[in-house]
């Protein structure tokens, strides 16, 4: 009797050998159909795109809208400010007068300045007018530190206003101790510090020359 019962176990177990063996032949089966469609898809895929150019880069300035956190900020923002807070907002919106700038200007009469991401075919247009002037602030008679409240200012209120373009009258500098364009180099250096300029260069002959400085504002990306 435990010989046959032996036997039977082994029937049993050659049994389920079969059924697992079958089971792997169709699991074998299927995956060799999955890979047959993957690489026909692949051929298709390439089929369909071999003749798509990839575009150049472009170097012009993209403007994204502010992420959510960002816009989270502005809404706290909206409150009122408290003392402590409201100077170390101003402190930290002050214009630097000793801003290093080497490197980023010349003095040369087509002196131009663009903010990283702007493409350099933004100040060729800058220079032809592309975008008419606006407003413009003088600065002639003022000193440094109300000329740099005053530049700080017009910018900031031109861009809420959502003006383009600008010119700021820093005038040659003949008037100035020595006659050195003392105030013309400032405006170059609070300029690059902001985040309202996108883009500035010298104005046209008709416009103030070495005098003036035509200056492009955030605003204008959004055309």
């Amino acid at each position: 009797m435990a010989g046959m019962k032996d036997f039977g176990d082994l029937k049993s177990f050659r049994d389920r050998l079969k059924v697992e063996e079958h089971l792997r032949k169709i699991e074998k089966a299927e995956r060799e159909k999955r890979e047959r469609a993957e690489r026909e898809q692949a051929v298709e895929f390439r089929s369909a795109v071999k003749d798509v150019k990839q575009l150049p880069e472009s170097d012009r300035y993209v403007w994204r809208p502010a992420h959510e956190a960002e816009l989270r900020r502005q809404a706290a923002a909206r409150r009122p400010p408290t003392d402590d807070e409201v100077q170390a907002i101003l402190a930290e919106s002050m214009l630097s007068d000793g801003f290093d700038v080497d490197g980023l200007l010349d003095e040369e009469p087509t002196l131009s300045w663009s903010a990283p991401g702007v493409g350099p075919d933004v100040v060729k247009r800058l220079r032809k007018r592309h975008w008419q002037v606006e407003d413009e602030l003088d600065l002639h008679g003022l000193t440094r530190d109300l000329a740099r409240r005053h530049v700080d200012a017009f910018l900031r209120k031109s861009n809420k206003r959502g003006i383009r373009c600008v010119r700021i009258i820093h005038g040659i500098g003949y008037g100035s101790a020595g006659g050195e364009p003392v105030l013309r180099g400032m405006v170059h250096s609070w300029l690059v510090q902001t985040s309202e300029t996108i883009a500035f260069c010298v104005a046209s002959r008709a416009d103030g020359g070495n005098g003036a400085l035509i200056v492009l504002l955030r605003p204008a990306l959004e055309d």
